[in-house]
């Protein structure tokens, strides 16, 4: 599905959001742990919008890497790293989030931008970027969430009539963005999610809302001593 709307899906999520994507990871990238030369994973990266802001807010971390599912959205990354001249900087890897090929305990943060719920098990998605994460590494995760009244109403309807209309006549797959709207009202937002976090062993687990609560970024660390 993903790959059937590489090609328009960063203009749509700009216009879609009214850019509110945008600033969105830039604030991601603002709660990287300290220091300049961090091991960064990005998760379910796609069109690598993430590394792009963690590599403005973090140019000197070494390495970071980006993995995907998606072949498409993942070529998109690279044309995008190699207009930005960074595309030495990152590794972009193919590969399932709920099995990474890497090595444990290696990666001083690990980020996720709206890919968490399209997860099939997200339980298990945690204890992987548990398990590569070093002993008190950091967690980041950027997602959909469901605002509360009075906003919900006005966003259920934008959700569900709006925006599968306008993502529909620009990228000609409306059941994408269909979808979209499944998942983002299924999801289980806020304080449920912390409490997988915490399921799948990560600490300090906390939810902060952005934009009304339209998105909510999730922080925790790994526990140390946990295996």
């Amino acid at each position: 599905m993903f790959d059937r709307i590489a090609g328009c899906y960063d203009f749509l999520n700009r216009v879609l959001s009214l850019r509110r994507d945008v600033a969105w990871r830039r604030q991601v990238a603002r709660m990287l742990p300290d220091g300049e030369e961090l091991r960064i994973l990005d998760l379910a990266t796609g069109t690598g919008d993430m590394l792009l802001a963690i590599l403005d807010e973090r140019p000197r971390a070494r390495p970071v890497v980006g993995l995907d599912m998606a072949g498409k959205m993942l070529s998109r990354c690279m044309e995008k790293l190699r207009s930005r001249q960074t595309a030495g900087s990152v590794h972009v890897i193919r590969g399932d989030a709920a099995s990474i090929a890497l090595r444990s305990g290696i990666f001083d943060a690990v980020t996720m931008g709206f890919g968490i719920r399209n997860m099939e098990d997200i339980v298990g998605v945690l204890r992987e970027a548990r398990r590569v994460l070093k002993p008190g590494g950091r967690l980041l995760i950027l997602e959909f969430s469901m605002p509360r009244r009075p906003v919900r109403w006005v966003h259920l309807f934008y959700l569900r009539h709006v925006m599968p209309r306008i993502a529909g006549y620009v990228s000609g797959d409306s059941a994408a963005y269909e979808y979209l709207d499944r998942t983002i009202e299924s999801f289980p937002c806020g304080e449920a999610f912390c409490q997988l976090m915490r399921d799948a062993g990560f600490r300090n687990a906390r939810a902060m809302p952005r934009t009304f609560g339209i998105a909510t970024i999730y922080q925790g660390e790994r526990q140390v001593g946990m295996t």
